[in-house]
């Protein structure tokens, strides 16, 4: 006679393995949650992993918009899966030294960003070229004492307060704004040819849309090249399928597709952009679902 303990014990075991061997996307019934700041860059990248992850994958992404900062603190509390903007070594340096040892790194995901602080075409180099220009009396006056900035817990204005103590710029004021915001500054500014100096990096639709040159910075103060790294928080690859890491993981971008996507998505949407990328990049989405090329 069979005991029911045994059946019990019997579909339990059926039960384990339909689980551990599940079709993947059924496995991890949680959202992924990663972590975005309202940056084009960062929506752009953000939006093509949400449409790899759910349209070719099988899972659901929630995204959770925060500050850098928050986004390193919940990364590294286990509050947020994954951050895919995590600039190094130098603009989030001070994030990185603080939590690296409770974050795990999985590569970059795209090279040769830059930060640094930008002026229209039309702004004479003659009459301002670098940094140290801006000191210029005549300078500062075309430009209402202010250096146009994003949002506040950035790394980008961070080092931008750290240029304005280097550069002893004291008549100057960095405006708080978000991503946005600045380039809806910049608008208003290119429209009529006015001056004015933006908080810039790239990769960013701006570059694009107007002619754009970074300030020469002498002394360094905002960096040189960066890279892009996707970061997930202790024990993430345990509780989702080794698919989800290895994606993550071979989730790479050339920088000019990332500024395309950028574009394409300030004359419609990110949505609409990162689906139309998707859509029209089918071996390299097979290569960071699958790592092979081959069907």
């Amino acid at each position: 006679m069979i005991k029911p303990t045994m059946i019990n014990g019997a579909v339990k075991a059926i039960l384990l393995l339909l689980v551990l061997f599940a079709a993947p996307g059924v496995y991890a019934e949680k959202p992924i949650r990663i972590g975005w700041t309202a940056w084009s860059s960062t929506e752009a990248v953000m939006n093509i992993a949400r449409e790899v992850l759910e349209g070719k994958m099988g899972y659901t992404v929630e995204p959770v918009m925060a500050d850098i900062g928050i986004q390193y603190q919940g990364v590294a509390r286990g509050d947020i899966d994954v951050m895919l903007m995590a600039w190094l070594p130098v603009t989030h340096k001070p994030y990185w030294d603080r939590f690296a040892g409770e974050l795990v790194d999985l590569g970059p995901i795209y090279l040769g960003a830059r930060l640094g602080w930008a002026v229209p075409g039309y702004i004479p180099k003659t009459e301002l070229r670098s940094i140290e220009d801006l000191a210029k009396p005549e300078v500062v006056r075309k430009l209402r004492g202010e250096i146009q900035g994003i949002d506040p817990g950035s790394g980008l204005m961070q080092a931008s307060e750290a240029a304005l103590e280097a550069y002893g710029l004291d008549d100057y004021k960095l405006i708080s704004a978000s991503g946005a915001g600045m380039t809806a500054a910049l608008q208003r500014a290119a429209r009529s040819e006015q001056w004015i100096v933006v908080t810039a990096w790239n990769p960013h639709w701006m570059f694009a849309r107007w002619e754009l040159r970074y300030l020469e910075d002498p002394r360094g103060v905002l960096g040189g090249k960066e890279r892009v790294h996707a970061l997930v928080r202790p024990g993430f690859y345990q509780d989702y399928p080794d698919e989800v890491t290895g994606f993550l993981t071979r989730f790479h971008l050339p920088l000019e597709d990332v500024e395309t996507v950028m574009l394409e998505a300030s004359d419609s949407s990110y949505e609409e952009a990162a689906e139309k990328y998707v859509r029209t990049h089918p071996r390299q989405v097979r290569y960071w679902v699958s790592g092979t090329f081959v069907d």
